[in-house]
């Protein structure tokens, strides 16, 4: 829909009455504007890059995961999975990425790093918030080793019981600086 084209922040983006297949293409231009595209999508002057997953960065992956949430869910037999669905909190608040990646807004904004134990990797990591407290929006971001550009992790809204009292965790850990 070209007018989610036309939304900006605080406004949500219009996609809930959306077929599957027309959403994906409404938050795919909208992506594609203000990501995808957008040469000058930097944080702080530092280039933002999509994660890497097994060693590779795609946008498609990106998208996927600025748009779904994983979820576990468990097979006949027991085992349990992991799959993306759609969330409708991420991806009717996609174009606030950009909004926040350029530091628009300067009240009821914490910008910090701390450095915490990611699981998957088994190691400290450094990681920087944007976190909107008014909005209760959260972007993270990973600094790369050459602390030169960005990962962007991930984008989402506080929309969990216990959102808010992690991300009050989290800022009492900051470090001194913006990493």
């Amino acid at each position: 829909m070209p007018t989610n084209l036309l939304k900006v922040y605080p406004d949500l983006l219009d996609i809930l009455h959306l077929a599957n297949h027309a959403r994906t293409n409404s938050l795919r231009g909208v992506f594609n504007r203000d990501i995808e595209r957008n040469v000058n999508f930097k944080f702080r002057l530092k280039q933002i890059h999509p994660i890497l997953i097994d060693g590779e960065a795609t946008m498609s992956t990106l998208f996927n995961h600025l748009t779904r949430e994983e979820i576990v869910e468990t097979n006949a037999d027991g085992t349990f999975f992991k799959k993306r669905i759609f969330e409708k909190d991420r991806s009717m608040r996609l174009h606030w990425i950009k909004y926040h990646i350029e530091e628009t807004k300067k009240d009821n904004i914490e910008i910090f790093s701390i450095i915490e134990r990611d699981l998957k990797k088994r190691k400290d990591v450094t990681n920087t918030y944007i976190y909107d407290l008014k909005e209760e929006y959260v972007i993270v971001l990973e600094p790369q080793r050459s602390g030169n550009d960005y990962y962007l992790l991930s984008a989402y809204y506080l929309n969990k019981e216990y959102g808010h009292k992690t991300m009050q965790k989290k800022l009492k850990k900051k470090l001194n600086e913006v990493l």
